[in-house]
């Protein structure tokens, strides 16, 4: 295989299928982090393209990226990780979405084997059931505002200013003016990680505490 391939630009090694009566629910995601779309085959898988690509570290991902063969009891087996995605430090990772109660024998050996492949080449693997309830659900509301066309530049700055301490969120979206004015762009920027807050204990509400990342 080659290692070098830029697999987070790479098309899907299969198709997503839809039928009637089926389970699960197919689409595509559009990424603000690459402006393009990526297929997911299930809610489940969605949620953790959102995580992606809320994650800044993240710089660019997609989904089914290659096949990855080898052999086992004399048989040759092959498998399909969901998503492939570039750090910002130039690292790979690999991504399967399983819950742990669907992982069968099948797909232990699957997944073991992708660890291995993914060790040998320096890239990390990461196989999730999904994002934990209270991120999933904040994630979803940011999510709606993680187009560029949220953010005005002059409310953002204003923004950044009041929070630069910490702040309730209406508070200090009040501070800056209609709050369906600011809003948006508040959202935005805590999309985009230029403000941030509890995201993973705490569901999202005008009583948050927002502030400005200590870049130090």
């Amino acid at each position: 295989m080659g290692w070098n391939v830029r697999f987070e630009r790479a098309p899907a090694v299969r198709s997503f299928p839809s039928f009637r009566g089926q389970k699960n629910f197919p689409g595509w995601w559009w990424s603000a982090t690459t402006g393009d779309h990526v297929g997911y085959e299930s809610w489940v898988e969605r949620d953790v393209l959102m995580v992606m690509d809320f994650d800044q570290d993240i710089v660019a991902f997609a989904s089914q990226p290659f096949w990855l063969t080898w052999a086992a009891d004399d048989r040759v087996r092959r498998h399909a990780p969901d998503y492939f995605a570039r750090m910002r430090d130039g690292q790979g990772l690999v991504v399967d979405v399983r819950p742990d109660d669907r992982v069968d024998p099948a797909t232990t050996e699957a997944f073991a084997a992708m660890g291995r492949a993914c060790e040998e080449v320096g890239w990390k693997f990461h196989r999730t059931g999904g994002p934990d309830p209270v991120l999933r659900s904040n994630l979803r509301w940011l999510a709606g505002y993680r187009h560029q066309r949220c953010y005005q530049e002059e409310l953002a700055q204003e923004l950044l200013h009041v929070f630069s301490a910490p702040t309730a969120l209406l508070r200090g979206a009040q501070q800056v003016g209609d709050q369906l004015m600011t809003l948006p762009v508040l959202y935005h920027l805590l999309w985009t990680g230029h403000l941030t807050t509890d995201l993973d204990s705490l569901v999202l509400g005008p009583a948050a505490i927002v502030r400005a990342p200590d870049l130090r």
